[in-house]
């Protein structure tokens, strides 16, 4: 039985490694599907001060978006308070965990003696039971209660963890160099790395894919798995996302939501392909569907190197995506994006089909449907003749030898009947004026798209008039 899991910490917006941890973890448990592969979605908000629900909201959405569906879930560990209180229990009663009674100060001034003597900053287990030792006496308030105090797990004092992880190899991590790990915090909440092992147990975790930033924690859990008596998961720790800058790219540094990428016009099957690649390869393979990737993934070649996020690749990836996309589909996203965008679209003028052909024609040139919105906005708002860059095209291209030529290419375009209003009647009309006018095609084109569309370089100057209704032609061609 093949189980995955992913489980965000609902503190913030879901982060670009987690998104590439859950695509390989979805993709892992697909693959094995015929072993009854399964994905499961864990929130992981103990961290009560910080999480939200604006975050779980947006993680849901980043999930949905990219189309990582998920078998089970979302789990919220908030809701297994009483399981894990049960296991801690368990655990006190069995010897393998205590109470800690240390307080903050106390501890404090350990680490700093620690420090000072060349030593690692470990916690002194002054209130480790060990056969033959004496506890200090047990710290009460004056109403004779116990003060606060931690539960600590008794890791193992000696020997040696070791576990072949699915991407680094063969790891071993000394038990000298870990002390004992608080379980549970004064207020009865239980730490990350005691919740993730009861949880992973209880949902029966076959495999763990994460990021490697998770190494150092692996020791501990794999003890407390064995404390259990429970079975291992597999592991597997991805190594970093790198941003421009080298450094690890991150919530706190800048990095941009999965939710930000949809809203500035990418696809999420590209979104998909780029993480995938940052970390994984199969062979040479740069664009594959997510029904290939998880024909192929099988937790093999994964990369044991940090990977370089380069968002002109991503741009690239996405281009790929945009040019093959149906045009329906892509109509749907433009709209949604012309209505949400600061332009003087008048979008009563938005027509489905007429969309349709407008991105069927301007997808080739376009990166992400943000640009292919702002394509369509000149067939539902004025261009700007106030900018530099209208200015400087008008001057360059209206020629005293083009003023009479568009003038009589209005003509014959507002002769053509309604019947003949499309590609080859406006082609028609555009060679007849060269032919009676001697001009060469750019010599009309380049005003023609200018005082039409506001800027020069468009695709055939005939297809993209032809999607224009006829009077929003001929009223641009007036304004030369």
């Amino acid at each position: 039985m093949i189980r995955t899991r992913i489980a965000p910490s609902p503190t913030g917006f879901l982060h670009l490694g987690t998104a590439r941890t859950a695509l390989y973890s979805w993709a892992f448990a697909r693959h094995h599907a015929a072993q009854d592969g399964k994905f499961v979605l864990r929130i992981e908000d103990t961290d009560v001060a910080r999480s939200t629900q604006d975050s779980v909201d947006q993680i849901l959405a980043s999930m949905k978006w990219l189309g990582l569906d998920y078998d089970e879930g979302p789990i919220y560990q908030m809701q297994r308070l009483d399981r894990y209180q049960a296991v801690i229990d368990q655990l006190i009663a069995n010897g393998q965990a205590y109470r800690c009674y240390s307080t903050p100060a106390e501890l404090d001034v350990v680490r700093e003696a620690k420090k000072a003597r060349g030593e690692k900053p470990l916690y002194d287990n002054r209130w480790r039971p060990e056969v033959g030792k004496v506890l200090p006496d047990v710290p009460r308030g004056a109403d004779g209660k116990p003060l606060p105090f931690v539960v600590r797990f008794k890791n193992p004092a000696d020997g040696d963890v070791t576990w072949n992880d699915l991407v680094k190899g063969d790891i071993t991590i000394n038990n000298r160099e870990i002390d004992d790990l608080i379980i549970q915090r004064t207020d009865g909440i239980p730490t990350y790395n005691f919740a993730v092992v009861v949880d992973d147990w209880d949902m029966q975790i076959s495999h763990v894919f994460r990021g490697d930033e998770h190494i150092n924690n692996t020791p501990w859990q794999i003890n407390i798995f064995n404390a259990l008596g429970a079975p291992l998961p597999q592991f597997g720790h991805c190594p970093v996302i790198l941003g421009d800058d080298g450094q690890k790219l991150s919530k706190r540094r800048g990095a941009v939501s999965v939710t930000a990428y949809e809203d500035n016009g990418y696809l999420p099957e590209a979104m998909l392909n780029y993480l995938a690649r940052l970390g994984w390869s199969h062979g040479d393979e740069e664009l594959f569907t997510s029904e290939q990737m998880v024909s192929w993934f099988d937790g093999s070649h994964l990369s044991k190197s940090p990977a370089q996020w380069d968002p002109a690749k991503l741009l690239w990836v996405n281009a790929q995506y945009m040019k093959q996309a149906d045009n329906a589909r892509l109509a749907g996203l433009v709209t949604v994006q012309l209505a949400k965008s600061n332009m003087p679209v008048r979008t009563e003028l938005v027509e489905v089909q007429r969309l349709e052909g407008i991105c069927a024609l301007f997808k080739d040139r376009c990166e992400t449907t943000v640009q292919l919105a702002n394509w369509a906005s000149v067939f539902y708002a004025e261009p700007d003749r106030s900018t530099d860059s209208y200015k400087a095209e008008y001057a360059q291209h209206f020629t005293q030898a083009a003023k009479p030529a568009v003038a009589l290419l209005a003509t014959k375009l507002k002769a053509l009947p309604d019947m003949a209003w499309d590609k080859a009647g406006i082609a028609s009309a555009i060679k007849e004026t060269l032919a009676e006018t001697g001009l060469k095609m750019p010599q009309l084109a380049m005003p023609v798209r200018v005082l039409v569309a506001g800027k020069a370089q468009t695709p055939a100057v005939d297809a993209m008039l032809a999607l224009f209704d006829k009077e929003t032609v001929l009223a641009r061609l007036r304004q030369s």
